[in-house]
């Protein structure tokens, strides 16, 4: 864990020049999980765990990157931005693949990160990463883009250099993040409004499961492919439908004997979370925490029973909050099999289940679970330029 000043001390211990500053934001999602790359809704916030850059032109083709909370470098030459066995550097090199191919005229940088922001947490440290460095570079490189421009961006390096088929949301969150708000997106359009993030006397807290199973990478493509396939046998009767989106459970259902139970599953899964979001939106504006928390728990069993995404661990934290008093609600936050799991609890109750879910936690996997209080922040921006002015 670094903070801002770390970062910028380790960035001049190695070079020589001012930096600009950039501060990422991970996100939470309410509600909304695998619905973006189904051209739905999803319901993220951008909340205070943060990656901090420090980056500067250096004046050469060469590139030179430092991950601080790793201790890990990678250097290479802009003229030949080729994928490398470190995932954490193809991130960053696919941004920079992505603004050459937009004919910016790049030079070589020199880039120190690290923060608060833990990595496979399902916080998504991966579009902090994206996201950070393609606002530096922005920044550094005058790119006429707007922020969804940024985060469409992102989502292409994720797709063309990294080879994750991610949907929009964690770009979008992590860039266009509100204090205290949520964003309802529209995954198709990319229409967003604001929801005030009101819980009255209730608050989020993340239950990290410090697990990250390998099946996290190797599923989630799986995962688009079902949905895909889905919506192909769906198309057929309805020449209309372009994406899960657009099916209801009734056109899924008039049409289920020609679908593989698993694709069934998945689909439906898909159709009831959006329409899950959609009633969580109306529980913000409305204050109905009882509904919301059982919502949470819905999408939980979905994920857990039709999806197919969880694991023992984060299956055993939500039942433990399910069970506990003063916990209205809880699911598995993310891709699943690991990182964390989102629980809205009473603000009376919170000290209590703290306390007996990490007992109980470790008591059952000797595991030390760590636990987040977050809150929603601005998203992700410069702050400081290369000459020490800028938001503070």
């Amino acid at each position: 864990m670094h903070s801002l000043t770390d970062i910028v001390e380790l960035y001049e211990e190695r070079f020589d020049t001012h930096p600009l500053l950039i501060r990422a934001c991970g996100r939470i999602n309410i509600i909304g999980e695998h619905t973006d790359y189904n051209d739905g809704f999803v319901l993220p916030a951008a909340v205070d765990k943060y990656l901090y850059f420090a980056i500067g032109e250096n004046g050469t083709t060469d590139t030179h990157l430092y991950a601080a909370d790793i201790k890990d470098s990678y250097s290479f030459s802009i003229n030949q931005i080729e994928p490398c066995e470190k995932l954490w550097a193809n991130y960053l090199m696919g941004i920079m693949k992505q603004m050459q191919g937009l004919g910016v005229p790049l030079e070589g940088v020199d880039c120190v990160f690290g923060g608060n922001l833990p990595i496979g947490s399902g916080l998504s440290s991966s579009a902090a990463l994206e996201c950070g460095f393609a606002l530096g570079l922005k920044t550094l490189f005058q790119l006429e883009a707007s922020l969804v421009e940024l985060a469409q961006l992102a989502q292409r390096s994720s797709h063309q250099f990294v080879g994750i088929p991610c949907g929009i949301m964690d770009q979008f969150a992590s860039l266009l993040g509100r204090a205290g708000q949520a964003i309802k997106l529209d995954c198709r359009s990319l229409a967003y409004e604001y929801i005030p993030l009101e819980l009255g006397d209730c608050e989020l807290v993340l239950l990290n499961t410090k697990v990250h199973h390998e099946l996290a990478s190797s599923e989630y493509p799986v995962r688009v492919r079902e949905c895909r396939e889905g919506v192909a046998t769906v198309r057929k009767h309805y020449p209309e439908v372009e994406s899960l989106r657009d099916v209801t459970l009734e056109m899924l259902d008039a049409h289920r004997g020609e679908l593989p139970e698993v694709i069934y599953r998945r689909c439906a899964f898909v159709i009831r979370e959006n329409a899950r979001l959609e009633e969580a939106a109306v529980c913000l504006s409305e204050g109905k925490m009882e509904r919301l928390g059982e919502l949470l728990l819905l999408t939980h069993e979905g994920l857990r029973d039709e999806y197919e995404v969880s694991c023992p661990e984060l299956d055993f934290l939500v039942g433990f909050a399910k069970d506990f008093d003063g916990v209205l609600g809880a699911r598995l936050m993310g891709g699943g099999f690991g990182g964390c799991t989102i629980n809205l609890v009473r603000k009376e109750a919170k000290e209590k289940f703290l306390k007996e879910v990490t007992k109980a936690y470790f008591r059952q996997f000797g595991i030390h679970s760590e636990y987040y209080f977050v809150r929603p922040v601005d998203g992700t921006m410069v702050v400081r330029d290369e000459e020490g002015y800028g938001n503070g």
